[in-house]
């Protein structure tokens, strides 16, 4: 009898460890407020500041150009935030009367939209490619209490692209890209019926499903278990934000996709494996391409190698926007 009470005790404690795990991962992950840039960028584990002198130039003619804020209301209600950047006629690169390019650009976890996106800002407005650069919900100045992680942010995606086609017209052609959860954001995305104006999408260091890249990091970078807090945050999860962790996978999503995907990954990613690029790349069945920046961290590719991605870019751009 007293073994068995013992046991039962043991039982109890273990199952208290197990909620108290949860809900701390819980809080500290899929909550405003509680998921931390600094730490974000800590765990993620690129050197930001040798190229801050870079992101601080461009910031420069990024914010000189025209620009305003813009929202819309989320299927959920919420009022959603995003930068807005009119096509810059007669730029670098020439005049862009004649066409009407759009780029929409998905930031990271706990990122922002127009500070994720100063450095690559520039690349694009002097191509004449209107902007759209929009802080997730949860993020930024967007409303929410709970991070999408490309499962709810692919339905607020659909929103700013149907908010470009009014913008710019019936006839504007628009390319979707994102980095890190907005790279997952833009593949998920591509599962959906999208307007015939998405002419292509870029995902770069894209993940497959938070479940699956929370997994990884308690594993790999924490050497924890993934048991019981990503089951009880996937429990959580569904009965507070309304989905469950893996139930949006971009791997399965790309086999839907009906419009070209350019894969970008650096391969010392630590924080979301170049293996999960591969592996959504193999998924995918519209045309595809794919480029691994050798001895790029997470999110480093550009500032990596400039000219190999800006090289990749360039070529894609021009084959689907014609």
């Amino acid at each position: 009898m007293g073994a068995l009470k013992n046991i039962v005790a043991a039982a109890g404690i273990l199952a208290a460890a197990g909620i108290g795990e949860t809900a701390y991962f819980y809080n500290r992950t899929m909550k405003r407020g509680n998921a931390k840039t600094d730490r974000t960028i800590k765990m993620s584990g690129t050197d930001w500041a040798k190229y801050y002198p870079l992101m601080e130039k461009r910031k420069e003619y990024v914010l000189a150009q025209t620009h305003r804020d813009v929202s819309i209301t989320s299927f959920d209600g919420l009022k959603l935030h995003a930068t807005y950047f009119p096509a810059v006629e007669d730029g670098e690169h020439g005049n862009i009367s004649d066409v009407k390019k759009a780029v929409i650009c998905f930031h990271g976890y706990t990122g922002e939209g127009l500070s994720n996106h100063v450095a690559i800002a520039d690349y694009f407005l002097k191509r004449g490619y209107a902007m759209l650069m929009p802080d997730a919900r949860a993020h930024g100045e967007s409303e929410g209490e709970y991070i999408g992680f490309g499962c709810l942010d692919r339905q607020d995606a659909l929103g700013w692209i149907n908010w470009m086609i009014q913008e710019l017209g019936e006839d504007v052609k628009i390319m979707l890209h994102g980095t890190s959860m907005g790279g997952a954001t833009v593949l998920m995305t591509s599962g959906l019926e999208l307007p015939a104006n998405v002419k292509g999408i870029v995902s770069d260091c894209g993940f497959t499903s938070p479940k699956e890249v929370f997994t990884y990091v308690l594993n790999h970078m924490y050497h924890l278990p993934a048991f019981p807090a990503i089951q009880g945050a996937d429990l959580l999860n569904k009965k507070l934000a309304g989905y469950g962790m893996d139930e949006c996978n971009a791997k399965y999503e790309v086999e839907k996709a009906k419009v070209p995907i350019l894969f970008i990954h650096g391969s010392a990613d630590t924080f979301v494996p170049c293996s999960m690029c591969h592996e959504i790349y193999d998924h995918c069945r519209s045309p595809k391409r794919k480029v691994i920046i050798e001895g790029a961290a997470h999110a480093e590719s550009y500032y990596k190698d400039m000219e190999t991605y800006e090289k990749a870019l360039t070529e894609f751009m021009e084959e689907i926007m014609q």
